[in-house]
């Protein structure tokens, strides 16, 4: 296995935006540019988000825009088995427990649950599972933006890894899959670095080496708001790809020279994977997305 191992993770809830692009296409210069694979994963473990057809539709636009995963895509529903076993491990060794306290009472402790539930010994039946946090992470390096804290109660926090409707908690899912994968470094958006506190949590818990973390800039629309799609945030244009290439990197700090911007995506790419500098990737949290 390659000592770089890089991946993009999207879920399945409708198809590719502007901001999904600039995460893949980021992740992707990072690892073709370090000599390592670039893995893809469909974060499909929430099915009343999903849209039917949607990850057939975004492995569609990630080969449109030249960008072409190693290996097989990896499922995050067909993982159920595994994480599963994952769960059973850590209640065994008494890390988790089952909590069937309601969001209305944890609100009105303050927002950040309490543990009342930790040494109830509830049943499994109508509770969610919550992992005992021993090690509480409020900071981490990050390769881009340098040092990240976030709140101490919000990193101590005994989180949700399964929830009480049953499907799997994106924290426990996305560590287990990132470890398995054998990852080495995630590159995403900045959305989610409050959360990589939790995950860090979790990493030391189950006695696993943590990658390194990247979070690049987020796109934005002319009202401020991050591009996504609960925001309905539009699909990628399939009509001109090698312009929406064209910006995409030069928002990433990795411009094209001028007789490029109309190329293919693949000499596109295969200019930008060479010329790639992580110092050029702008370290502000927002970047304005271009109109449509």
């Amino acid at each position: 296995m390659p000592a770089y191992v890089g991946r993009f993770a999207p879920s399945p809830s409708g198809p590719l935006h502007f901001g999904s692009l600039l995460a893949a296409v980021g992740s992707y210069l990072r690892a073709r540019n370090l000599g390592g694979q670039w893995l893809v994963r469909m974060e499909d473990i929430d099915p009343p988000r999903e849209v039917p057809g949607a990850a057939t539709t975004i492995l569609h636009q990630l080969e449109q825009y030249g960008l072409h995963w190693d290996g097989s895509v990896r499922y995050q529903s067909q993982q159920n088995e595994r994480y599963e076993a994952i769960l059973a491990q850590l209640y065994e060794q008494r890390l988790s427990y089952h909590c069937d306290c309601p969001r209305k009472r944890i609100k009105a402790v303050g927002g950040i649950y309490d543990r009342h539930c930790r040494n109830l010994a509830k049943p499994a039946e109508d509770c969610a599972v919550r992992l005992v946090n021993q090690h509480g992470c409020h900071q981490f390096n990050d390769l881009l933006l340098g040092q990240i804290e976030t709140d101490s109660a919000f990193a101590s926090e005994d989180f949700i890894l399964k929830r009480r409707d049953g499907l799997y908690a994106y924290q426990l899912a996305v560590v287990v899959d990132d470890h398995d994968q054998g990852i080495t470094e995630i590159v995403r958006g900045n959305d989610l670095l409050e959360p990589t506190v939790r995950q860090i949590s979790l990493y030391h818990t189950l006695n696993w080496q943590t990658p390194s973390f990247l979070h690049l800039p987020l796109a934005i629309n002319v009202d401020g708001n991050k591009l996504s799609k609960q925001n309905h945030a539009p699909a990628l244009d399939s009509t001109n790809v090698s312009h929406t290439m064209a910006t995409a990197l030069d928002l990433l700090g990795q411009p094209l020279p001028a007789e490029l911007n109309k190329a293919p995506v693949a000499e596109q790419l295969n200019y930008a994977v060479a010329a790639f500098e992580l110092t050029r990737v702008p370290t502000t949290r927002q970047l304005a997305a271009p109109c449509r």
